[in-house]
């Protein structure tokens, strides 16, 4: 028995009403201008603000380009075989790495420890944070005075501490062996603030629940705090330990404020960035700092991807 002309029509109508909806809404979606208008200002920005100016450092360093006014040329890969040759751009590039070497590990570890701590800590954890995280709130020309005073030989507390333990003084800033380990301390004191509020924040997401279970199972402090709180805190450590690379990476005004822009005995303590300044803007030479910059750029692309391809692996084998 066939249907009723009606319901033929109804059905057909009902069949290609979504359909004719979806394709006008489709066709709606690829003519609003809304979008690219929405778009449009942080576009321009962006472009202005940091494609143009990569592009034209990009080609600064491929120039003669200096501060004395001359008109730059080109000069093809000259610079760039100049910093392949030169073995302060080497040794710079060492500093900064053997700084990130030096920081990174301690502001994980101290940073976790100090959450820990104020996160057991109940009735002095206001204290707690106010101490642990004011230190990142003091400009790095305050940070940089303070500790060149401690560090001060004959009258610094430092070295006061150690005469007094009838141990002899020790010149960190002025001594070429000491001296980039004085700065790491100083940047660690500084900046592990940060790390440590991600990781009490981190530390307040986990449930109070699992903490329990596992104590009616018998698992003690230890145990817990390796079993539960390590495993859940893997990618605030993750976020971390990139952060902290990076910004270690980028060692400069420390540096340069506590030795006095010199470097430190023997440049032992200047880092690629300070190179760069010196060669951009004490030596005259921008088209030769552009290109140690992207040299500089390079590796903290290759640090960041490397980095984040290890997170991604342990994520996917977990």
């Amino acid at each position: 028995m066939t249907a009723p002309p009606t319901a033929g029509r109804a059905s057909r109508s009902d069949t290609n009403g979504p359909s004719a909806t979806g394709s006008s809404t489709r066709r709606a979606r690829r003519t609003d201008p809304a979008g690219p208008a929405l778009v449009l200002p942080f576009a321009l920005l962006f472009a202005l603000f940091l494609l143009w100016p990569l592009a034209a450092g990009l080609w600064t360093s491929f120039t003669d380009r200096s501060l004395v006014g001359t008109a730059p040329s080109f000069t093809g890969l000259d610079n760039w075989a100049e910093m392949a040759a030169d073995p302060m751009v080497w040794r710079s590039l060492w500093t900064t790495l053997l700084f990130t070497l030096l920081t990174t590990p301690p502001l994980v570890a101290v940073a976790l420890l100090m959450a820990v701590l104020t996160q057991r800590a109940v009735r002095v954890g206001w204290f707690l944070r106010f101490s642990f995280f004011s230190p990142f709130l003091l400009p790095v020309a305050v940070v940089s005075l303070i500790w060149v005073w401690i560090y001060q030989p004959g009258f610094g507390m430092l070295n006061g501490a150690l005469t007094g333990m009838g141990l002899p003084e020790v010149n960190w800033l002025g001594d070429e062996g000491t001296v980039l380990l004085s700065i790491a301390v100083t940047t660690v004191w500084w900046t592990v603030g940060f790390n440590y509020l991600l990781y009490l924040a981190a530390l307040q997401g986990i449930p109070s629940q699992v903490y329990e279970a596992a104590s009616l199972d018998g698992a003690g402090p230890w145990q817990r705090f390796r079993a539960i709180t390590l495993p859940l805190l893997n990618r605030t450590t993750a976020i971390v330990v990139l952060l902290q690379m990076v910004a270690s990476l980028k060692l400069f005004d420390q540096a340069y404020l506590m030795t006095n822009g010199s470097g430190g005995p023997g440049y032992a303590a200047r880092p690629i960035i300070g190179y760069i300044f010196d060669t951009g803007f004490t030596n005259l030479r921008i088209g030769y700092s552009s290109a140690i910059s992207y040299l500089f750029f390079a590796v903290i692309i290759a640090v960041s991807a490397l980095q984040f391809w290890l997170f991604t692996r342990k994520e996917n084998t977990a």
